[in-house]
């Protein structure tokens, strides 16, 4: 053989696998998008990059074929599925960013952008960019209410408030159809992730601690039910959820069936996620740390942090990284990685005052100022979402400490009868959130406490969107609660989320 020939057969062989590697590269890859029926299998892995690495999904049990399975089929008059807002790539919610992208590919026509909720209100013209201005900028869907408020099931409630529009920039407050004269009320909302439904389900306590009130049950099986699972809670259970989505962002003319409800619950409860790769700490489960949605699919739900495993301990590994194990990270990882670690330490250790939130520091509460931490709300295990049920007031969406925002409506909220606790008699909300689901001046404001899986895949964060990345999310609480984080404490926070 002479230099730089080969055997025929090694030839072939040489061929063959080149022949291959062009096959798989000219594969394409299938679309980030899901629409809807598709018929896509959704296989038991699925892996999508995002700006901070990548996220994973695990669906315990298995693949599914996901054609003529309720969730991925559009139901309504819409075109819609649920699959439409909570689309796997975006932790099972919906980024700002995949709205703009969709606008995009579709010049608006998809059924994400829906009149009656994907644009700014009903009455704006459709084809404009500027009428979805919420959805596309801040990934808000408008969420319409009744008032005065009514229950679940439809029986009414006397509030003990009486709200005003003061601001009506989309025109769906004060409009010939829509607003409080015309017995509805528009807010704006995220969508909330479905997905690690273990945990939003589990209960710590059979009451709620803070209010002193015992947790509702659901009617038809009798457990308690958790209050996690809708921002303003105003259905409590999977079921009455899923009806209530139906009804409202798939326009359906008919309720859902027994056994749709079924198969929706089925693999709600299936889905687990959260961030498996970093790109700048590389693999999240390595070197001891237990990060990537495995763990969550592995652990026992509703553990209170400050029992059993500390919130955000996945990571203490990485606290100290033997010197063995630092020879094989570049220098850029080993210091992202013990900046996750130290993060994870500033959320459960830093102490500051938490002052005038309804929900923490009263109606019963724990005092006012209560000194803690992050942890003190986002206290379960693997998670960091509440295992003492309750909604309470952060201040993200009234004033006086919610970030000013033109763009969206605001209201004045008088009390008739005792005034608000923190606020006083007369204040002013874009949202009044928990308060209309129970009608009490004292619940307005109040928001139920967000997962905080998958956040890398779904800016903007908070239930209006006002926090556009993490970043300003850790800049809110230092300016709401006067915390005084250093430099270097912010970045560690932010590098702990983008791992969750």
């Amino acid at each position: 053989m002479t230099k730089g020939s080969l055997p025929s057969h090694l030839l072939m062989a040489a061929a063959c696998t080149l022949g291959a590697a062009m096959t798989i590269g000219a594969a394409k890859p299938p679309p980030r998008w899901w629409a809807p029926g598709e018929g896509r299998v959704f296989p038991s892995q699925l892996d999508y990059k995002n700006d901070q690495g990548t996220l994973r999904l695990l669906l315990a049990g298995g693949k599914l074929n996901t054609k003529g399975h309720p969730f991925f089929e559009a139901l309504g008059s819409n075109g819609r599925a649920c699959v439409t807002c909570h689309q796997p790539a975006d932790a099972m919610s919906l980024s700002a960013a995949t709205a703009r992208e969709r606008w995009d590919a579709t010049d608006g026509k998809d059924p994400l952008f829906a009149a009656y909720d994907g644009s700014n209100c009903p009455t704006l013209p459709q084809d404009k960019r500027a009428s979805h201005s919420l959805l596309l900028e801040r990934g808000l869907f408008r969420i319409q209410l009744p008032w005065p408020v009514k229950k679940w099931n439809g029986r009414p409630v006397t509030p003990d408030f009486k709200i005003e529009v003061v601001r009506d920039p989309t025109g769906c407050n004060s409009g010939p159809v829509y607003g409080p004269l015309h017995g509805n009320i528009s807010v704006y909302r995220r969508p909330r992730p479905v997905a690690n439904m273990k945990y939003l389900l589990a209960v710590g306590f059979p009451f709620d601690p803070k209010q002193g009130f015992a947790l509702p049950r659901d009617p038809r099986t009798g457990k308690i039910l958790s209050g996690n699972i809708m921002a303003d809670n105003r259905v409590g259970t999977l079921r009455l959820q899923m009806e209530d989505a139906g009804a409202t962002h798939l326009q359906m003319l008919s309720r859902l069936t027994e056994k749709q409800i079924a198969r929706i619950e089925d693999f709600e409860k299936r889905i687990y996620t959260a961030q498996q790769i970093s790109k700048a700490g590389g693999s999240l489960d390595t070197m001891g740390a237990k990060g990537g949605p495995a763990h969550l699919r592995n652990s026992k739900p509703g553990a209170l942090g400050s029992i059993g495993e500390p919130v955000w301990r996945e990571f203490a590994k990485w606290e100290h990284i033997s010197p063995e194990d630092a020879k094989t990270l570049t220098p850029e990882q080993l210091a992202f990685r013990q900046s996750v670690a130290r993060g994870a330490k500033v959320f459960r250790e830093k102490m500051f005052l938490i002052s005038d939130s309804s929900g923490i520091n009263s109606r019963i509460g724990f005092g006012n100022p209560v000194r803690n931490s992050c942890v003190f709300c986002h206290n379960m295990s693997q998670m960091g979402n509440d295992v003492a049920p309750g909604q309470v007031d952060l201040g993200t969406t009234t004033m006086p400490f919610a970030d000013p925002a033109p763009e969206l409506p605001l209201f004045r909220i008088t009390c008739l009868k005792k005034p608000h606790p923190h606020y006083g008699r007369v204040f002013y909300t874009m949202d009044p959130g928990f308060g209309m689901t129970t009608g009490r001046c004292a619940d307005v404001g109040k928001i139920t406490l967000q997962s905080m899986r998958g956040l890398a895949a779904r800016a903007p964060y908070f239930s209006n969107g006002s926090a556009k990345d993490l970043r300003a999310i850790v800049d809110y609480y230092d300016r709401r609660y006067d915390i005084g984080y250093t430099e270097q404490e912010k970045q560690d926070l932010v590098n702990l989320m983008s791992v969750l």
